[in-house]
């Protein structure tokens, strides 16, 4: 009856389009369950490390397991059919194990999809190498030999100047591969042991985020030397800043109210800023720079600062990083069983209490959102639970692996999620659907082969 509603008013035109997807995507989130329609026929034989549907259609799904076997399916069109054509089959459409002659030889650790499009696929593996893969071939074009273990590895989504590939791994520096060349960019020196997670911004293809094994987030622009942020969760402030509304509302009212003392002042001013009779004039100060007296450290690019350079955010290894699609808050987890929410901009923890956890310390997790960033989804042991973004409470609790689940993908164009574990299986997860509508479609799907 809700739905309907909603439909009728955005019939009469009292819900916007816009407000009005966003609604029915929210409330098909809400209602997730594992899929009584949907399966994927995993054809790993190790655990699952990585999951990620492509950004360009939202259609191939690639995923990374223990046993060096890299694998694509695609979610929309299915395989075969069961259950007289209720249960849809997923097989994949290739798979890169190590018969192949350019596979990994241990573990791979992340896949990722080349952003613009479908053509190209990156691999990271525990053999110390970092491939970069032909789709169609499924032949190695470009390939990167790392100091060590290689844990995670990602592209920017916002890219249009660059092609590079950041890798975590257990050294202590990240280092940028560029695909267009095939050598190393440059190397992040700052963290002071390896390194498990690597995020790129969701608002500014410069700017990269990582999360290490001494449980410091650091912050670089790629374009400059050293990091310029670096995470404490010492730092807090109380729940979320206001929208760019109500600041904007806010800063007209206090500009407005000095506007009449700043005339006053504005006199005076003048006056001082007149020549002398001895020619000297008087010295101005230049507005929004820092006076040459003060504080040193004031001046010196925060990232190397002595007290904020050792700065942590975990009590541990910075196990998983993942930004809001806004680019405005980064949702990170560690070794210490902790999730906390930051504001970007302030560089602050917003004080959210996510419910107990019971997260992996030994390994990295993949952590996933949903598309308004309301909900985020965390591997915790055997289960994956769903939490409110900005009050920290569960909102559901999804049970079926038999072992620990190490990584999530929402898909946003089918509100469906992914999820794989430890037991080599890769469930789907999906809006509530009735047998009796399944049911129907099937009969007029019968209907219309018979009348053809």
């Amino acid at each position: 009856m809700h739905t309907w509603k909603q439909i009728r008013d955005r019939e009469f035109g009292n819900l916007r389009p816009h407000r009005f997807s966003n609604r029915i995507k929210s409330r098909r989130v809400s209602d997730l369950e594992l899929s009584n329609h949907k399966d994927f026929l995993s054809p790993h034989k190790g655990a699952l490390n990585s999951l990620q549907v492509d950004l360009t259609e939202g259609r191939y799904l690639l995923s990374a397991a223990a046993d060096a076997s890299v694998a694509v399916f695609d979610v929309q069109r299915p395989t075969e059919y069961e259950a007289g054509g209720l249960i849809s089959k997923h097989r994949c459409l290739f798979l890169v194990d190590k018969q192949h002659q350019l596979a990994h030889k241990y573990a791979v650790s992340s896949a990722v999809w080349y952003p613009v499009d479908t053509g190209l696929f990156i691999t990271g593996s525990f053999d110390h190498h970092i491939n970069v893969w032909d789709t169609n071939t499924t032949q190695v074009v470009v390939n990167f030999k790392m100091p060590g273990k290689v844990y995670r590895t990602a592209m920017s989504p916002l890219a249009t100047s660059h092609m590079l590939v950041a890798a975590a791994t257990e050294d202590v520096q990240v280092r940028l591969c560029d695909v267009a060349s095939g050598a190393f960019a440059h190397t992040l020196s700052g963290h002071r042991d390896g390194v498990m997670s690597v995020e790129w911004s969701t608002s500014s293809e410069w700017v990269l985020m990582t999360g290490g094994c001494d449980g410091a987030i650091r912050f670089w622009d790629i374009r400059r030397a050293g990091c310029f942020l670096v995470l404490d969760q010492s730092r807090t402030q109380l729940g979320r800043r206001p929208s760019v509304l109500k600041r904007s509302i806010t800063h007209k009212e206090s500009s407005f109210k000095s506007s009449s003392a700043g005339q006053t002042t504005s006199a005076k001013v003048r006056v001082s800023q007149k020549k002398l009779p001895n020619g000297n004039g008087s010295r101005q100060v230049v507005i929004g720079r820092v006076p040459s007296k003060g504080s040193i450290k004031q001046r010196l690019h925060p990232g190397m600062l002595s007290t904020q350079d050792r700065a942590t955010a975990h009590y541990g290894a910075v196990t998983g990083l993942k930004v809001t699609d806004d680019g405005m808050y980064l949702l990170s987890s560690g070794s210490d069983s902790r999730l906390r929410l930051w504001d970007i901009e302030s560089g602050c923890d917003t004080l959210v209490n996510f419910e107990t956890v019971r997260l992996q310390t030994n390994k990295p997790i993949q952590l996933a959102t949903s598309q308004d960033s309301t909900r985020v989804f965390v591997p915790c042991m055997r289960t994956v639970k769903a939490f409110d973004m900005w009050s920290g409470s569960t909102s559901a609790t999804f049970r079926g692996h038999y072992e620990c689940v190490n990584s999530c993908w929402f898909n946003e164009q089918d509100q469906e999620l992914y999820t794989g574990g430890n037991d080599r299986q890769i469930l789907v997860w999906s809006p509530a659907r009735l047998i009796s509508d399944e049911m129907e479609e099937g009969i007029a799907e019968d209907q219309d082969s018979w009348s053809n």
